[in-house]
């Protein structure tokens, strides 16, 4: 006998209330003014700027806070203008922080430049920089920041190759690093695109790995020149200087003693003229006591005196002739 077929019976689904033609609409329009608000409604960020886009035409820039734009009209593009940017040069920073690792490999042909003098060096550095304009930085040039790559790298090997290895690894290397910021804002300004310098920094300056144990030894023996030019100028200073304080001194005791010589001898040649007006006035009385002046000055040094009466006669009883000198002149008189 054949089976009779077995039929299931599914329940049916609740019939969803119907809405009238005017509540439809309204919840369409709802939908449709809520996304609308949205779209039209952003907000710009403290360290951005926002660029509007009408069909895809510039229209305005727009500073930080929330605006409104026009929804499916216009675009929003943010420029995050107050933001240091930088980019490396023949490194690359793996993991930025306290002690921040970089990779060198692969980025070799951005470092190995040639110097004025025919050397080679290894030069890595950092531009930092951030957008001044956000309008140039989006419209003014393609790609800006490659081609802000290129012109650093330009501008650098054109610096290098005009100074001597010694400047840029030793004494030049701040001058290196402010004539590649200056020349590379200039660049800037001639390509409209947008970008300001902050700064230029030459991370690390070395010479090529194969020459570098050379490069030391030549560095060393420098440096030893140096130090051994200075001692010799501090030694050479310092004799000079003796020398020169000497002469000085000595120039001044001899000026001293000429001033003093000098006005002794005025207030001497002074004092003569004096006496000899005096003098004239009383020729004997002056005479006499000059004799007294000298003889005042010669008696007192020497030893025996005898005082005689030229018209004496009969001198000799009186005399000790037991002083051997005053015999001796007696009998040498006699």
């Amino acid at each position: 006998m054949a089976k009779t077929p077995t039929i299931v019976e599914f329940p049916k689904m609740p019939e969803l209330p119907k809405l009238p033609a005017g509540g439809l609409r309204l919840i369409l329009l709802a939908v449709i003014g809520v996304v609308l608000l949205f779209n039209s409604a952003y907000t710009i960020e403290p360290e951005e700027q926002g660029v509007i886009l009408r069909f895809g035409k510039y229209t305005r820039t727009t500073d930080p806070g929330l605006h409104l734009k026009i929804p499916l009209v216009e675009q929003i593009r943010k420029v995050p203008v107050q933001r240091q940017l930088k980019q490396e040069f023949g490194f690359r920073t793996v993991r930025a922080g306290v002690q921040s690792q970089a990779s060198r490999r692969g980025f070799e042909i951005e470092s190995n430049m040639l110097t004025g003098d025919l050397n080679a060096a290894v030069v890595e550095w950092v531009v930092q920089y951030r957008i001044d304009d956000a309008r140039e930085f989006l419209f003014k040039v393609r790609e800006v920041e490659e081609t802000l790559a290129d012109m650093s790298e330009a501008v650098m090997r054109q610096v290098v190759g005009n100074r001597t290895v010694d400047e840029v690894l030793t004494s030049g290397r701040q001058q290196v690093a402010d004539l590649v910021e200056d020349r590379l804002q200039v660049l800037c300004d001639q390509y409209e695109n947008g970008v300001k310098i902050e700064q230029v920094v030459l991370q690390d300056v070395n010479p090529p790995e194969p020459v570098k144990p050379s490069f030391n030894e030549v560095n060393q023996a420098e440096q030893e020149k140096e130090t051994k030019i200075n001692q010799a100028q501090q030694r050479y200073n310092e004799v000079i200087f003796r020398a020169t304080g000497e002469a000085e001194q000595t120039i001044s005791n001899a000026e001293g003693y000429a001033l003093d010589r000098v006005n002794r001898a005025k207030g001497e040649a002074a004092r003569f003229e004096s006496v000899f007006s005096e003098y004239r006035k009383a020729p004997e009385v002056t005479r006499q006591r000059i004799y007294l002046e000298t003889m005042n000055d010669i008696l007192p040094k020497m030893g025996n005196k005898m005082i005689l009466d030229g018209n004496l006669d009969g001198v000799l009883p009186l005399l000790n002739l037991q002083d051997s000198a005053l015999g001796k002149a007696v009998e040498k008189k006699e």
